[in-house]
């Protein structure tokens, strides 16, 4: 191995081990808690090889959200091909958003702490707009399909995640909450109550 290789290697091992510590603090003491101080303290490094590495705060947290967004868009498009049915597509897919803010709080609070993105900001993350782009060609299917099929698809995709955030952000306001049958009952009612919209 070359020394060029070697020190793309080394810088790779530190990155990596920043992003690790960083997710440990945080799943130690929350997003709010997170500095990179205390990232630094944590692989006993100074601050400014952090800053080597990342620009800021905010550059490892962006890192994290779009890994936040690409096992969400695994996750539903997992659901989603377990069904030919784009009604029953949208059930599963929305059980299965359900399950990955309970199962990666860590991660939902920090892909959606201040609310649904922006479309500005989902156009410009590759990540988002993957997980975007599964819910509406979803919708799509189902309208083409529906005695409505000219009704604006992204009205109807911005009120499916709307429905979806709006209930997790509820369930979420506990930190440390955990769904009960209850909140799944009312994610199904008001899933299915969307579906018919569609008809």
């Amino acid at each position: 191995m070359g020394i060029v290789e070697r020190r793309q290697r080394q810088k790779e091992e530190v990155r990596t081990s920043i992003l690790q510590a960083a997710w440990q603090l945080v799943e130690q003491e929350g997003w709010q808690a997170l500095s990179i101080r205390k990232i630094a303290d944590a692989i006993e490094y100074s601050v400014p090889v952090i800053y080597a590495h990342f620009q800021n705060k905010e550059a490892i947290l962006l890192e994290f959200t779009k890994e936040g967004f690409r096992l969400l868009a695994r996750e539903i498009q997992q659901a989603k091909e377990k069904h030919d049915q784009p009604n029953q597509q949208l059930q599963a897919m929305a059980e299965a958003y359900w399950h990955f803010a309970f199962t990666h709080k860590e991660y939902y609070q920090l892909m959606f702490g201040l609310g649904i993105p922006a479309c500005d900001t989902v156009r410009q993350v590759p990540e988002m707009q993957l997980f975007s782009d599964v819910l509406i060609t979803v919708i799509q299917k189902a309208l083409a399909g529906s005695q409505q099929p000219h009704t604006d698809h992204m009205l109807k995709f911005h009120t499916f995640w709307s429905i979806l955030h709006g209930l997790v952000s509820i369930q979420m306001i506990d930190r440390n909450a955990t769904p009960s049958d209850w909140n799944r009952l009312v994610l199904q009612d008001a899933v299915a109550g969307f579906i018919k919209t569609l008809d």
